[in-house]
């Protein structure tokens, strides 16, 4: 496919496989496995770290500087486990790198505003397509207005929750680069799509993996409402308990993959 030019420069798109930068010219292919969960959940890794569950293997280098890429071993089987910071365009540089490394499954986990108060706080959800509100998946895919997650492993996550007695939803997730542009016309214009949450990766996470052809799924749990004429925080970042148990749970998730 050629360049695609367009009046608006998000809109433009180039399939071209390469570009000028391109991460395996830079990392030597060397994971040891080929599961990789990222959470968001710094407080949990710190925790897997002081408790020498997590065991530093390498690191990623940015300008803030150091990302550890950790492993975790369950049984026999090693996975990584890494926090790929705020925001699409940082998680997908930091995909891109994972990738480069040899990791080919990937399951995201994390928070998200609901856009349903009925969604407690903690209940979980499964994205099984993300509404392209941020910028970087168009870097990925040519314009739409939603990425797909991958069918069979939508349906890999649900069989997890389910052996594990968990109730989860599955559903549309809005991802948007801007959470201090949720204004009230545009929830309800999500929530009239049938979005159910709301989060600032997922797209781009997707639109990443579908591009260099390697697996991901994602499980959200319900954080802050913004479903209502207020925000309510519901104190969703304090949720110790369940930040720990859905990692655990994307530790089980991921090996089915």
């Amino acid at each position: 496919m050629a360049l695609i030019k367009h009046e608006i420069p998000i809109l433009e798109f180039d399939n071209t496989f390469e570009g000028l930068i391109h991460a395996p010219h830079h990392f030597e292919k060397s994971a040891p496995t080929p599961y990789c969960v990222l959470t968001f959940f710094k407080e949990v890794i710190d925790h897997l770290v002081e408790t020498k569950q997590a065991i530093p293997w390498k690191y990623l280098t940015s300008t803030v500087g150091k990302h550890p890429i950790y492993l975790v071993t369950k049984g026999s089987i090693q996975i990584a486990l890494v926090h790929p910071m705020l925001g699409g365009p940082y998680a997908a540089g930091i995909l891109e790198e994972l990738i480069a490394l040899g990791f080919e499954k990937f399951i995201a986990c994390g928070g998200a505003g609901v856009l349903d108060k009925s969604i407690t706080v903690g209940h979980l959800i499964i994205p099984s397509k993300a509404l392209r509100a941020e910028g970087t998946s168009y870097h990925y895919l040519a314009p739409s207005r939603f990425v797909e997650i991958q069918p069979e492993i939508v349906s890999k996550l649900e069989t997890s929750l389910q052996m594990a007695n968990v109730p989860y939803l599955v559903g549309t997730t809005w991802t948007t680069d801007a959470f201090y542009r949720e204004t009230k016309d545009m929830i309800q214009h999500r929530k009239n799509e049938g979005c159910i949450c709301v989060e600032m990766e997922c797209a781009s996470f997707s639109a990443v993996c579908a591009f260099r052809n390697v697996m991901f799924g994602q499980i959200l749990y319900g954080g802050d409402d913004i479903s209502s004429s207020t925000w309510d925080s519901r104190k969703w970042n304090s949720r110790s308990d369940v930040r720990h148990s859905l990692v655990d749970l994307c530790f089980d998730a991921v090996v089915s993959f």
